[in-house]
């Protein structure tokens, strides 16, 4: 059946409402990384220290999205992503009066963190499969991820542009000013996937799962086992460019402004890849998409080890990462949703996210650690190459077919 204009017109508005909030919240902090410098300065904590608390916002991150995820399931997207919105503007607004890695922990790691795990992807995720057809979730949720990624790519020259305009404090808060205009998304994604698996439920005369059976059911797959390890090591990938890209630059012995740029393209060409990816998963199997991605991530950090580190070679490894920095997101979403259907999706994902997180903060804090240990990022680099290995072996053996129903009901 054809598309009605009123009903291509929704569909655009969910869109532009789910990808318009990912962009403010990752944009704002995927560039957190810029800031760290200064914060050491400021505070003289140690890059140990100030580490530890951008770790924590790693894990915090993912820890609150199943939460977030059960919590939006049942009574609706909306009021979750208004309030994790708030936070994210409180928190990033108070981190420049932090002068303790308590304080640090509290802004960043708790607050914007937290924030941004209510307002992420595994809630706009599942408001999107919720609000779009079936045939075109794949290619919508690559749209969502690219929304991420333009935040990225906008906000990192933004922050450059501020911190020399008004100092990186002011440019800090006014970044938690700009991500209030994600608030009006709240009303746009308003409802939840339980009532609409309720009413399909009672049209079948089924009895749909319970949040504690779905999870039940979820962790008794091998597949999703698989897959939420698989995603940890992404969480690895990204958290650590994110957090010390700045940093490899400068140990380069490059220009400061070649990490705002580097940072910018891998946000620039993350898009390129969330919607090739949105694209792709619609064509092959998902599962051999995410052990390609992975697979392209270690060759091109060994290529990188071994090329000379130039202004060029820097932004070009950074726009191969960029390719492939969130779009594991598009099919391992999709994955979720194909195994286990729409209801339930936002926390099983968020399980998932959960495990992309502690990923997450082991690269933060591995990655800072061991600098400050070493004097290079040399150790870190092989441990992501070893990673990948794994993650694109992992994945071989996941099943990519929807659960019988017979499994889905609890005995």
């Amino acid at each position: 059946m054809n598309e009605t204009p009123l009903r291509r017109h929704a569909l655009w508005l969910v869109l532009l409402a789910a990808a318009g909030a990912f962009a403010l919240t990752m944009g704002v902090r995927q560039t957190m990384g810029l800031f760290l410098s200064a914060l050491n300065t400021s505070t003289a904590l140690g890059i140990g220290s100030i580490s530890l608390a951008f770790a924590f916002g790693q894990l915090w991150w993912g820890l609150t999205q199943p939460f977030a995820g059960a919590v939006a399931d049942r009574i609706g997207t909306g009021r979750v992503v208004f309030l994790g919105v708030l936070l994210v503007a409180i928190g990033t607004l108070i981190t420049p009066l932090m002068t303790s890695t308590a304080g640090l922990i509290f802004a960043i790691g708790m607050l914007a963190a937290g924030g941004a795990g209510m307002a992420g992807p595994s809630v706009l995720m599942a408001a999107t499969t919720r609000l779009v057809p079936a045939e075109k979730r794949g290619l919508a949720t690559g749209m969502v991820n690219a929304g991420g990624s333009f935040g990225q790519f906008a906000m990192a020259p933004i922050a450059v542009g501020l911190t020399a305009a008004v100092g990186w404090a002011g440019a800090m808060q006014w970044l938690g000013v700009l991500v209030l205009l994600a608030l009006p998304a709240a009303w746009v994604l308003k409802g939840n996937s339980n009532a609409m698996a309720a009413a399909s439920a009672a049209a079948t005369g089924t009895k749909p799962l319970s949040a504690r059976q779905a999870i039940g059911q979820a962790l008794a797959t091998p597949s999703y086992r698989y897959l939420s390890l698989g995603f940890l090591v992404c969480g690895f990938h990204v958290a650590f460019l994110a957090t010390h890209l700045p940093g490899v630059v400068a140990a380069c012995g490059l220009p400061a402004e070649v990490g705002g740029w580097a940072l910018a393209m891998i946000g620039l060409f993350n898009i390129v890849g969330s919607l090739a990816m949105g694209w792709a998963v619609g064509r092959w199997r998902m599962k051999s998409l995410l052990s390609l991605v992975y697979a392209t991530r270690g060759i091109a950090v060994l290529v990188f080890l071994l090329a000379p580190k130039t202004t060029a070679v820097m932004l070009v490894f950074a726009a191969v990462m960029g390719v492939t920095f969130l779009s594991t997101v598009p099919p391992t979403a999709g994955l979720v949703a194909k195994m286990f259907g729409p209801a339930n999706m936002a926390m099983l994902f968020g399980i998932v996210m959960l495990a992309h997180q502690v990923g997450g903060f082991l690269g933060a804090f591995l990655g800072g650690y061991v600098f400050q240990a070493t004097g290079t990022y040399d150790i870190v680099w092989y441990i992501d190459i070893a990673l990948a290995a794994g993650a694109a072996l992992v994945h071989l053996p996941i099943r990519e077919a929807r659960l019988a129903r017979a499994k889905l009901v609890a005995a």
